[in-house]
């Protein structure tokens, strides 16, 4: 198709600010669906994005408009709010000219609307602002256009008024996409690059790859080579989301589309790869996309130790379609083998626990969360670690990632949310009032401090209209210490944790008591403690099963009762030494404790 015909973009906003209901509209008018397989969301296809009601992937798809006589091409892609999902957000970007910049028209700006406006600027991509829900009654178009420009500096003078439920206004959407996007700058006869944004792995057909045509076409038949893999496929099938796959000949420069060659092998295919004409003229990679900065660590142990291959292949074929988490082989003594996965944050570690479990059928234990430390060791040389456990004895600093947090919140919780962030060590930067009634809190707060509980705190205190956002700006000393976790005088590496020296106590506690909770009884006592190097800090006791062993001794000398309860307690004593305690699942993420408690 002719270039300059074709309008690549994506619609970003906030979590549930009507992304995907837009995305909805604009198929119905564009006549890519039948009303009768017409659904809500239709694009999150996946099940555990229907049950939440969240985007977690971003989803591509092909659609005409038709405006003064003339066809368009219109390649859209649905992005997720969440900041957990922003690696999404970003590669999205990558593939488009433009970005439509969606805007609750009742609930105004919010921190994710600041941060994805702010990738988009960044791209130097073409922003519409776009005010949805203009149907509620409590609908503020005005004022939000003016929070827009204060927030973030873009004109909304002539933001469209729309509702995405009702499609009000879709259709002049649709219309200023044409006219203010860019259509793409690629040369249509020049050598063959495209850019690999995704792909899923088919049971019957191989990996399906998600590409970009940047310069060039490609045909069927034609022979493709992967750029960095150096591996050789032929083009067996091409192809557009339209939203389902629709098979088609070719994909010109600036087209989106899928290729599929009977891949099998998980890693001949790269997310930012770049595919070029096998035997072609020689081109340049394209610039493909930054390794995710992984924000948050967590272990997967597989449940029967037989199942690690299994996990190992589960955890491949799971970073073939969402490449922002990592995997490596770990050994725990008190769990086996398994794997220490990288994650954006925990809701993206929740989710692929979730879709572990669901698609792959594993069992697995789950280690508590913890966040990447930097420790500076005698030669003042930096080196990262993921883990308490791998915190050596000796060491000259240790250093934890500094997040700046931006905070938008209703401006009567002011004082509540200042004083939530004093007390997860937040220091204070700025403020700013978008209105009368919002301001934005910036503050610098220890990363472990956000993914402990502070969202939840945050949401507390503002009746669930307070929202966040943070980027990592660096690390920092501070007086950090390693709690350990003994249980029956053997430390527990997986539940061990980093904390600062004032929270120690309170946590140790804390854990000690959710343990005894959480670990059933068993024939022998099993003593629970907390320490901090080699200093106590909190201890429990389960209490032993027991048999009533004087049940058949009536009357008699009370020497023979003492002398069965003295047989008794040394069987205990033997036992405690030699048997092992079984720890469930949510004991290890106990550890995260309940600080309502302090």
């Amino acid at each position: 198709m002719d270039p300059s015909k074709i309008r690549n973009f994506s619609i970003i906003a906030h979590i549930d600010h009507g992304k995907s209901t837009l995305a909805d509209r604009m198929m119905e008018k564009c006549h890519a669906v039948t009303s009768r397989d017409m659904r809500d969301q239709l694009l999150d296809d996946m099940e555990l994005e229907r049950e939440r009601g969240i985007t977690i992937k971003a989803r591509a798809v092909t659609i005409y408009h038709e405006k003064d006589g003339v066809r368009y091409q219109l390649n859209l892609i649905d992005t997720p709010g969440h900041v957990d999902f922003n690696y999404e957000v970003e590669k999205s970007l990558q593939a488009c000219e433009g970005a439509i910049l969606l805007v609750d028209a009742s609930q105004g700006v919010e921190a994710q609307t600041v941060a994805n406006a702010y990738l988009a600027v960044e791209a130097d991509l073409e922003i519409l602002p776009v005010l949805n829900k203009i149907d509620l009654q409590h609908a503020r178009p005005d004022e939000i256009a003016e929070e827009i420009e204060n927030s973030i500096g873009i004109d909304a003078t002539d933001a469209l008024h729309i509702s995405a439920k009702t499609g009000v206004g879709v259709e002049a959407v649709l219309d200023r996409i044409v006219e203010r996007i860019p259509p793409p700058d690629e040369d249509p006869n020049g050598p063959l690059r495209a850019l690999i944004f995704d792909a899923q792995y088919d049971e019957f057909r191989g990996i399906i790859v998600y590409l970009r045509v940047v310069d060039g076409t490609i045909r069927t038949r034609e022979r493709i080579q992967m750029k960095s893999t150096g591996k050789v496929y032929e083009t067996i099938e091409l192809g557009r989301f339209t939203p389902k796959m629709a098979k088609t000949e070719s994909l010109g420069a600036g087209e989106v589309g899928y290729f599929i060659s009977n891949i099998k092998s998980l890693g001949d295919v790269r997310i930012g790869d770049t595919m070029v004409l096998h035997k072609g003229e020689p081109v340049d990679s394209l610039p493909g996309y930054k390794p995710p900065m992984h924000m948050v660590f967590a272990d997967f142990y597989p449940t029967n130790n037989g199942d690690f291959e299994d996990l190992r292949e589960a955890l491949a074929t799971l970073s073939l379609s969402d490449s922002s988490f990592s995997y490596d082989p770990v050994t725990s003594a008190a769990l086996g083998f398994g794997f220490r996965c990288g994650f954006l944050g925990l809701l993206h570690m929740e989710i692929i626990q979730e879709r572990l479990e669901r698609e792959h059928d594993l069992d697995m234990i789950q280690t508590a969360p913890t966040v990447t430390y930097r420790i500076e060791t005698a030669a003042r040389q930096e080196v990262e670690i993921h883990s308490p456990g791998q915190l050596p004895e000796q060491y000259e600093r240790l250093l934890e990632p500094i997040a700046r947090a931006t905070i938008l919140i209703p401006s009567e919780f002011i004082g509540a949310m200042m004083q939530i962030a004093n007390d997860h060590r937040g220091v204070y930067v700025r403020q700013e009032f978008l209105s009368t009634t919002r301001v934005q809190l910036i503050y610098d707060i220890p990363l472990a401090e956000i993914i402990y509980d502070f969202y939840d705190k945050l949401k507390s205190a503002t009746r669930g209209y307070g929202t966040l956002n943070y980027e990592i700006i660096g690390f920092e000393h501070d007086n950090l210490v390693k709690l350990r976790i003994l249980v029956n005088g053997e430390e527990v590496d997986a539940l061990s944790s980093i904390c600062h020296a004032d929270q120690a106590d309170f946590r140790g506690r804390a854990v000690i008591k959710q343990l005894r909770k959480s670990i059933p009884r068993h024939m022998f006592e099993i003593p629970l403690q907390a320490a901090v190097g080699a200093k106590i800090i909190a201890r429990e006791n389960i209490a032993a099963l027991r048999k009533d062993v004087t049940a058949k001794c009536y009357g008699g000398d009370i020497s023979r009762k003492r002398k069965l309860l003295e047989k008794q307690k040394a069987g205990k004593r033997r036992m405690r030494q030699v048997g092992n305690v079984d720890i469930p699942q949510k004991a290890f993420l106990s550890v995260l404790g309940d600080r309502e408690q302090k």
